[in-house]
């Protein structure tokens, strides 16, 4: 039995649990490292093997965005999740999906819930984001309230069942944090791309943590050689713009890196000069960082 096969049937309905009663697991998957090489040499006929290793071609591949080839391998994923964060998750259209339906069972009898210390602020610079937790006076008042709210709401849709109301209309008032339960099968092309977007430390916590278990759970042991690229050249690398490019090569010409603020400001991209907020220019700034070009 080769090494995917034994992944395969180690992983095959394993349930890894995210959030409080959510869940992650492998239905079924198709194809391995090698499906994808085999898919790529086809385009290049005979002869490459002895050229380019399995390892060596994937990470080609993946370099050089040669994306194709990760479509001949498939995954297909059972996962339990709650609705505010399914609505994310289903934005990505490049899946095949067949979710529960509460109009002919019964809602799962399961909400997300907070603790108390795990409450998050809204952030001031970034509108989609969070920033620091609420204090734990806060917190339990936040959670104690959330509690009295997903009873009420449970209890009256239940009420509304036994009275005999559709499911469909009984649902209606059921809060986000209810959980629901999705197939969900997608080739290896578009899960990296999923994952990129949703194990990126910008992504939600919630979505990001679903996303980190299938990737280094799910996903490495079935593909390791694919999965190392994809992290090596998507999820852990950095692209530089031709504004950003530019930048550090003036900064180079005059012997300011590492950069200050007032540097940047000097020999960034003119359409970044006296802008109090510029989100392209401390992205910018970020990327300095990250790669030790700034001096902060």
């Amino acid at each position: 039995m080769s090494s995917n096969q034994e992944a395969l049937e180690r992983l095959r309905w394993k349930k890894f649990p995210v959030l409080n009663e959510g869940f992650v697991c492998l239905v079924d998957a198709m194809g391995s490292d090698d499906a994808i090489v085999q898919a790529a040499r086809v385009s290049y006929g005979a002869g490459t093997k002895s050229v380019s290793d399995d390892r060596t071609l994937l990470r080609y591949l993946m370099r050089h965005r040669h994306s194709t080839p990760f479509e001949m391998a498939e995954v297909k994923l059972m996962i339990q999740i709650p609705m505010d964060a399914w609505r994310q998750w289903v934005r990505h259209r490049t899946a095949s999906i067949n979710e529960y339906s509460t109009r002919y069972s019964v809602a799962i009898d399961a909400a997300q819930t907070t603790d108390p210390s795990a409450w998050r602020l809204q952030a001031t610079s970034n509108r989609q984001g969070s920033d620091g937790f609420a204090d734990a006076s806060l917190g339990a008042e936040l959670t104690a309230s959330e509690t009295a709210f997903q009873e009420s709401a449970r209890a009256l849709y239940e009420k509304r069942v036994e009275l005999g109301v559709a499911r469909e209309q009984a649902r209606k008032d059921l809060p986000l944090s209810t959980y629901t339960r999705a197939y969900w099968k997608c080739d290896l092309r578009n899960l990296f791309h999923f994952l990129s977007l949703r194990m990126e430390k910008h992504a939600q916590l919630e979505i990001r943590e679903y996303a980190t278990i299938i990737g280094e759970e799910i996903v490495k042991p079935l593909f390791p050689n694919a999965y190392e690229a994809f992290v090596d050249y998507e999820l852990g690398a950095a692209t530089l713009s031709r504004l950003e490019q530019e930048t550090i090569a003036r900064l180079a010409a005059v012997g300011k890196i590492p950069a200050s603020l007032a540097d940047v400001e000097e020999c960034g991209d003119p359409s970044w000069r006296g802008l109090t907020r510029c989100r392209e220019r401390d992205e910018a700034i970020e990327k300095l960082v990250k790669l030790g070009l700034f001096k902060e």
